[in-house]
């Protein structure tokens, strides 16, 4: 399945009824642009849910096994980057192929030169490292009309250029999907009907270095 195909989420529309208010529609759009922008919001609170339906017991059960402690959260985390600094990031797994096999020993005009393994080792894992694109985890708070309010959201690494030379810079290549619990209204006014449902939340989980 293609990133256009994974990368799902919503957008919310305003429709404007004669001389009434507004009210928000729910309605799933593809996307390829990620982390999810912030979502404008009809700042009326007759659209917030109230307190008798913001039970903690009832909307567990009804998000059920969604519910990811390691992505969402009920209450007021510290919202702050919760990655290292770029010079303490942990490679993971194997060094990538296209940078293993990579032949040092060869320049640009025929001529071949020594390099010694201790070198070739040091400049690889330099190498790795500099073009790495960690994904940067940051907590975001998105408000009383989503449930859990707080989702820890991905973000690439965008300081710096990635490659060497300069040029390239980190992309999003991979996302996992969050199921979280909208408070959805239609209608206006006393006419309004309003429930919680289920939505699909993106959340970068992969990225490279791209041009």
């Amino acid at each position: 399945m293609g990133l256009s195909q994974t990368l799902l989420f919503y957008a919310l529309v305003c429709v404007h009824l004669g001389v009434s208010q507004h009210y928000l529609r729910l309605r799933p759009s593809p996307s390829d642009h990620l982390p999810v922008p912030d979502l404008k919001e009809d700042p009326d609170p007759e659209y917030d849910p109230r307190e008798q339906d913001l039970a903690e017991r009832t909307l567990r059960k009804k998000l059920g096994s969604n519910f990811d402690p390691n992505f969402m959260s009920i209450t007021s985390p510290m919202l702050v980057n919760l990655s290292a600094p770029d010079n303490q990031v942990k490679l993971q797994g194997p060094m990538p192929n296209e940078i293993k096999k990579l032949d040092l020993t060869e320049t640009p005009y025929g001529k071949r030169v020594k390099v010694g393994k201790k070198a070739r080792r040091k400049f690889l894992q330099w190498l790795w490292t500099y073009t790495h694109c960690p994904v940067v985890h940051s907590w975001k708070d998105l408000g009383v009309r989503f449930w859990p309010r707080y989702i820890k959201e991905g973000n690439c690494f965008s300081e710096r250029s990635c490659s060497f030379p300069e040029g390239m810079s980190c992309k999003a290549v991979k996302s996992i999907n969050k199921i979280f619990l909208r408070w959805y209204c239609q209608g206006f006014l006393r006419q309004k009907y309003c429930t919680w449902i289920q939505v699909q939340y993106p959340i970068i989980s992969e990225c490279k270095c791209s041009c």
